[in-house]
Order: structure tokens, then C-alpha cells, then sequence
């Protein structure tokens, strides 16, 4: 059976196969009961507003701990997009904003947009980064992990980089939260979507923000959840701001609440190296197994410009992607070496 030899197989269904994490997580066991829950309180009539607002508090302080900041450092949002546009609005006219080549398109889009400002949006190859830093740069925006590829930044020198030039440092986590231990209390702002790694259903997103910046950024989308107690502001008249990063809260997904609450509690609960020593130990027999050296990261990938390999996967009941002419194919916690053999099997190696 899929995950028996996984330390953490017991919390999925069986998934032979699924070598796709970092297209989106599997939901655990706890996650799917609870949002089978949720369709059973509404349809039943019992859904609770007030109690759903409790469970985005729970998963905000969950998702503190897991990112290593103080909860009032963290708002939620639903989208990557949407919470990068908050950093780019704080951005003065004619800002510099440094990009690696090839990033996620949500993490550059937003900043592109700003172009009649005078925002200026520069790429620079990933390994290159933090040379291509310059005085002129307001800040450096990049995935910690990249989608194509599965490279790792080099995080501390760009980090450096930054701060010897007073620039500042967005880092998108949503490839490396839940698999990759880094705290986000490095950077000047994260966000995070957590339906890949973290196995939260879709439609839950969080930013992270060094103390001090929220009273730079403007809440685009400040509505009736943007303060530090919802229920007192509901209605035009009285509309306080929340303290902290709370302003820049969306109204949340209901349906994804109570889902993202038990995802987050399972990732709480076990050991961040552990998961990340299963990972990459899997991610590593099959470079092995494909011929391909040794890696530090989570998702595979390798060149497939014709999609041949993706599509001797796919016929032998494996779930991979393809990304920028590449192959690719992630470990998390319900794989096991069987579908390593599988994917050796479906290859020829």
C-alpha cells in the first residue's frame, strides 16, 4: 500500500502515485473529515459564523508558529497575488524591484502593474541575485523555492545583499513551507499559499510582516474582517484598523476554514526536520534512480521539452507536471519508496 513505509502514511488515504505536491498537497485524513463537516453543518442548516471567525484566529496563530513569527505579524488573505499587491503598494513611486529570472508569475505580476508609478521591475538569473543587488534596488522579490525548477535560493546572501544596499526582502514560501525549515522572521515580508505543501485546501493564503511595516502599506481590500475584532465592525461608522497585520485581512473562504485549521495543526504537530529528512531522502533515491546527481530539494525536475517523459508517467498512473520544459515531480509525506520504483518502472531506468 502507498505510504506503508512512511512515517507519516497514516494520516493520508492510499495515493500510489502522487508525485505532485508542488502542484497541491493531499488533503490528511482530519482535513477531509472537517471539511465534510462543514458541507454537513450548512447543509444542515447549523453554520456559524462566529465560530468560523474563532478557527481563522486558530490558523493564524498555527501558521505563526509554523513561519516562526508572532501571530500579529500575520494576516490572511486568499491569494498570493492579492497579498503581494499589498507590499507593492508600499512601495514610493520609482522603486527598483529586483526579480529572479523565470519567478512565479503571481509574485511579479502585481509589481509589473505599478509600471505608471514609475515601478521598475529588473530580473536577475536566481544564483545571481544578490550580486545583482544595487543601491538603486527598494526590494528584492523572490520564490525561496521556484516552481520550475525546484532551485533553493540562496536566501542568506540575498538577505545581506539587501540589507547592505537598505533594500528590502519579499520571500514567497508557498514552495517550501510545510517541507523546507526557514523562518520567516528573516525577511521583511512572506506570503505563503498553503494548498501545496502545508495540504490546506485551496483558497487560504498568508503574509508575514517585519514590525513597523503595516503602517506603510495600504489595505487595498479592507473590509469588515480588517479589524482586531470583527464583530464590532461590521457597519460603516465604525471601521477601526487592526493593530497589527490583521488590517490587511481578507474575509476568508468559509468552505476552506475549517480544512486549513486541521492542516495546519497536523504540520504543528510533527517534527519540520523530520519531514523535511523524508522529503529530500525520497526526492534523492529517485534523482538516483533517474541518473540525476543529488539534490537539496523536495521537487525533481529535469528536461522534457517534448513531454515524453511527463507523458510515460502520466500513462502509468503517476500524477506529475510539467513546468518550462521540464519534468517535474515533488516527495512529501504520504510517498514512499514504492513510488519511487514506480516512477523507475513507468521511466525505463
Amino acid at each position: 500500500m502507498n505510504g506503508a513505509d512512511s512515517p507519516f502514511g497514516a494520516h493520508f488515504s492510499p495515493a500510489p502515485g502522487y508525485l505532485a505536491a508542488c502542484t497541491a498537497g493531499l488533503p490528511s485524513l482530519e482535513t477531509a473529515r472537517a471539511m465534510r463537516g462543514f458541507v454537513d453543518e450548512w447543509a444542515a442548516g447549523r453554520l456559524d459564523p462566529v465560530a468560523l471567525s474563532h478557527s481563522v484566529e486558530r490558523c493564524r496563530e498555527l501558521f505563526a508558529g509554523l513561519a516562526g513569527v508572532e501571530s500579529g505579524r500575520v494576516a490572511v488573505g486568499s491569494q498570493v497575488s492579492q497579498l503581494v499587491s499589498i507590499v507593492a503598494s508600499s512601495l514610493p513611486d520609482g522603486a527598483e524591484v529586483l526579480c529572479p529570472e523565470g519567478d512565479f508569475a503571481s509574485l511579479a505580476h502585481p509589481f509589473a502593474q505599478l509600471s505608471d508609478r514609475g515601478i521598475r521591475l529588473r530580473f536577475a538569473p536566481l544564483g545571481e541575485l544578490a550580486a545583482a543587488v544595487t543601491p538603486e534596488t527598494s526590494l528584492v522579490a523572490f520564490s525561496l523555492v521556484q516552481s520550475a525548477s525546484g532551485e533553493i535560493a540562496d536566501h542568506i546572501a540575498i538577505r545581506s545583499a539587501a540589507a547592505a544596499a537598505g533594500a528590502r526582502t519579499l520571500a514567497d514560501l508557498t514552495q517550501s513551507l510545510g517541507w523546507l525549515p526557514v523562518s520567516a522572521g528573516g525577511f521583511d515580508f512572506t506570503v505563503c499559499h498553503a494548498y501545496k505543501w502545508l495540504c490546506a485546501p485551496r483558497g487560504t493564503a498568508f503574509l508575514t510582516m517585519r514590525e513597523g511595516l503595516e503602517r506603510e502599506a495600504t489595505p487595498l481590500a479592507a473590509g469588515w474582517c480588517s479589524a482586531d475584532d470583527v464583530w464590532q465592525s461590521c457597519y460603516a461608522g465604525h471601521m477601526p484598523l487592526a493593530a497589527g497585520a490583521g488590517r490587511f485581512d481578507l474575509s476568508p473562504a468559509w468552505p476552506a476554514i475549517a480544512g486549513t485549521e486541521a492542516a495546519l495543526r497536523l504540520f504543528a504537530d510533527l517534527d519540520p526536520a523530520a519531514v523535511h529528512a523524508h522529503d529530500l531522502g525520497l526526492a534523492n533515491t529517485a534523482r538516483a534512480a533517474l541518473g540525476l546527481p543529488a539534490g537539496d530539494s523536495a521537487i525533481v525536475t529535469w528536461a522534457d521539452p517534448e513531454g515524453r517523459d511527463l507523458a510515460a508517467m502520466q500513462a502509468a498512473g503517476i500524477t506529475a507536471s510539467g513546468r518550462a520544459g521540464n519534468a517535474r515531480i515533488a516527495f512529501h509525506l504520504w510517498n514512499s519508496e514504492a513510488d519511487v520504483a514506480s516512477l523507475a518502472g513507468a521511466l525505463g531506468r
